[in-house]
């Protein structure tokens, strides 16, 4: 504490004079934390790694690439980027419907389970040896998706516990997990409709060089009005600043123009 009868010295953020220059001045370093997925099948685990485009295989946008790509979307929707703001708006949307859809088939699945015959009493299978995935995403649509392939890890072992005990036929499991696995991909796979190119909405307003191009680089992506306006964002979004653009990262050309697709 300094004396209260001596000049108090300029503080910083208008501190109370009574408290010392360190404790007003000194800032506190950047926050670090550690987080883990853990998956138990190999169904959820090619969601996380995702495929590479091959001759006869199309491109799937795994955990690790949708998060690097979703970096660059929260960063460009945070300078006024009306695509990027549209695609967190698509991407958001889609990773809620698919975690409903999950997790309410795994709910009937459990109420399946559940339902046997008195005296008998059924667990969901686990693995022996989880894989644990280390996060570090640079906002929070990384972690959604993560929460998406954890919720579809859970069902996979619900439904391939009910399939082993008899309680749903193989051809059904099997129809049901792609089904779902394909609403994972399809929520991923708009991280890579989306293209890099520094456009504004000011942009898109005025009809400058860069709208052009932008509209070239997404021709089918036909922003709302009130994307556009700004009045219609996702519930998750950075708020937008005007800072001057970064550079043209020299990976964007490989992560953020891929063409996703959601064969299997």
């Amino acid at each position: 504490m300094t004396d209260t009868n001596q000049s108090p010295r300029t503080l910083p953020d208008n501190a109370d004079p009574v408290v010392d220059y360190t404790t007003a001045a000194a800032k506190p370093g950047m926050l670090r934390g550690e987080a883990t997925l853990d998956i138990q099948t190999r169904q959820a685990q090619r969601l996380v790694y995702g495929r590479r485009k091959t001759e006869d295989k199309e491109h799937i946008v795994g955990l690790v690439r949708y998060g690097m790509n979703m970096k660059r979307i929260w960063n460009s929707a945070s300078r006024d980027d009306p695509y990027a703001d549209w695609t967190l708006l698509l991407t958001e949307s889609a990773l809620t419907q698919a975690r409903d859809k999950i997790n309410t088939l795994r709910q009937e699945t459990e109420t399946l389970l559940s339902s046997v015959a008195i005296g008998i009493h059924i667990d969901v299978a686990h693995s022996i040896e989880p894989v644990h995935v280390p996060l570090q995403f640079a906002n929070a649509y990384g972690y959604m998706g993560a929460y998406l392939i954890a919720d579809y890890d859970h069902l996979v072992r619900t439904i391939l516990t009910a399939r082993h005990v008899g309680l749903i036929a193989a051809d059904s499991s099997t129809q049901d997990l792609y089904q779902t696995s394909r609403l994972v991909r399809r929520a991923f796979a708009f991280s890579s409709q989306w293209k890099f190119s520094l456009v504004t909405r000011t942009d898109i307003r005025n009809q400058t060089p860069m709208a052009l191009k932008a509209k070239e680089l997404m021709p089918k992506a036909n922003l709302p009005q009130e994307v556009i306006d700004g009045t219609l964002r996702a519930k998750i979004a950075p708020e937008i600043t005007t800072a001057s653009p970064p550079a043209i990262d020299a990976d964007d050309e490989d992560i953020d123009n891929s063409t996703p697709g959601e064969t299997s």
